[in-house]
């Protein structure tokens, strides 16, 4: 996936999901329409996230200052070397507009050259 310039690699997709401005209205609506639960909730309204039966996680999240919002789907990138991949993407042109990090994983939220937004992503446990 990256060269060995790099200095680390995507190793696959941690989550995909969407941004949400009312967290209580959106876990009601995949709840009442898809019939799905959460298997995480996030205290003060921050969000959940679904771990699907195929293996693949779903997330929604209410940045609640913590990020900036943005609307439309999103992708977080699983990597081996947070540091090295911010880096990266940063002298490589990718504008990341902010870091951060969980009690879980560390995240930096970043854009590409068409203005979609994705996050590279490390889990903690991995």
């Amino acid at each position: 996936m990256a060269d060995s310039t790099s200095g680390f690699r995507v190793t696959g997709i941690d989550m995909t999901g969407y941004m949400v401005k009312d967290t209580g209205r959106a876990l009601a609506f995949y709840r009442d329409v898809l019939g799905i639960e959460p298997t995480t909730v996030y205290p003060g309204e921050a969000g959940a996230e679904y771990e699907l039966s195929d293996g693949t996680t779903f997330g929604l999240f209410n940045p609640g200052g913590i990020m900036p919002w943005r609307g439309g789907t999103g992708v977080m990138f699983a990597v081996d070397d947070f540091d090295s991949a911010v880096r990266n993407a940063k002298a490589r042109g990718a504008t990341v507009h902010m870091e951060h990090e969980s009690p879980v994983c560390f995240m930096a939220m970043t854009e590409d050259s068409e203005g979609n937004h994705f996050i590279i992503h490390k889990r903690k446990n991995a």
